[in-house]
């Protein structure tokens, strides 16, 4: 794919070089600025499995040594 896409930019290298890292720039904004934001509502960072009573438990048994 990066050769396909080095193959197709426009210029000598110099140019090359300048058109790949503007293009970069441009998809890590899209990223940034529409993506991740439109995904992470939709992403279950809130869903939790595990109780705060077991994590606890778990927690205190691992601090007396009693798992190894």
């Amino acid at each position: 794919m990066y050769g396909w896409l080095w193959r197709h930019l426009p210029g000598p290298t110099a140019v090359r070089v300048v058109v790949a890292l503007m293009l970069f720039v441009a998809v890590v904004a899209v990223l940034f600025l529409w993506v991740f934001p439109w995904v992470e509502p939709r992403l279950p960072f809130t869903d939790v499995t595990v109780d705060e009573s077991a994590t606890a438990t778990a927690l205190r048994a691992s601090a007396l040594g009693w798992l190894a």
